[in-house]
């Protein structure tokens, strides 16, 4: 495999859409990848030449996808999948992978499923315009957070109308009241992570059970109101190691834990170093980098 592009973003504190990492790859004829499973949605669009995609559907039957360039293929969280580079015309490909509030949403309008995994655009120029959005994305990784966040919003939009599979989205009312719930929780936990809140009053704010809460969580995230505010307040507090000098006891209390000690166990079983660990080795990647 030559020589390519590799990115990881930086700032994991978005929620309704976020990138995970992109890059962009030529590769050689016996060129492979696989079998892996991502966490996330990877989504990949073919610039030159072809390749093969082996991925199950959703009863998990595998099936064979001839790619070439101006199309693209996108992988789902969980599944395991295998990609080749054509033997004669080994492809050239760029990536992003994506997740968030609303990644399942875009998806569902794109007409991308499991069974139909394969990205065909509605036209040529459709098609430019979409990579066009992802080059540039992976050739300004050192852009704010927020400018590549941007960029993401335009990708999807793009990835989803150029989509020759586009359905336009009706949500159903059950599915409606399920995302109204939701957007309250979150920003619920936005607003108030620092304070001393409980998933009880997450539950109060937008009026339901925490019965009902979590279920609403458990089937649009995957997780628990509980470990969404601790991963929510977690996420915080790696901005402010890393963006601040304040000491473990106040970054504790900026996320709402009123003993430092607490923190720092949670913050371990989360990312299996201390916080004070976390900081220090930061700290070293980054004279490192510096100097070179």
């Amino acid at each position: 495999m030559k020589p390519g592009l590799f990115s990881i973003f930086p700032n994991q504190c978005f929620l309704d859409l976020y990138p995970y990492q992109y890059g962009y790859c030529e590769n050689d004829s016996d060129a492979f990848f696989g079998p892996a499973a991502r966490n996330h949605y990877l989504f990949h669009y073919v610039i030159s030449g072809a390749g093969r995609l082996y991925a199950p559907d959703t009863t998990g039957k595998e099936h064979i996808y001839s790619i070439k360039s101006g199309q693209g293929f996108l992988i789902f969280p969980h599944q395991i999948t295998t990609y080749y580079a054509d033997e004669k015309y080994p492809w050239e490909y760029i990536w992003i992978e994506f997740d968030g509030l609303h990644a399942e949403e875009a998806i569902l309008q794109s007409g991308l499923s499991m069974e139909n995994p394969i990205y065909h655009p509605s036209s040529r120029m459709a098609g430019l315009d979409l990579y066009t959005t992802m080059d540039y994305i992976v050739h300004h990784p050192n852009a704010s957070s927020f400018e590549l966040i941007s960029k993401l919003y335009l990708f999807i939009h793009q990835l989803v109308r150029s989509s020759s599979s586009y359905i336009p989205y009706k949500s159903s009312s059950q599915k409606t009241k399920y995302n109204s719930s939701l957007k309250q929780a979150t920003a619920f936990v936005e607003q108030n992570f620092y304070n001393n809140i409980s998933v009880e009053d997450i539950a109060a704010a937008c009026n339901i059970h925490r019965n009902y809460l979590g279920k609403i969580f458990k089937e649009n995230l995957n997780t628990t109101p509980q470990r969404f505010l601790i991963s929510y307040r977690m996420k915080k507090a790696v901005d402010l190691l890393e963006g601040t000098k304040l000491s473990i006891k106040e970054i504790a209390n900026a996320v709402g834990y009123e003993n430092p000690f607490h923190f720092s166990r949670t913050f371990k079983r989360l990312f299996s170093v201390s916080p004070k660990h976390w900081r220090e080795t930061k700290q070293l990647e980054y004279s490192s980098s510096q100097k070179k």
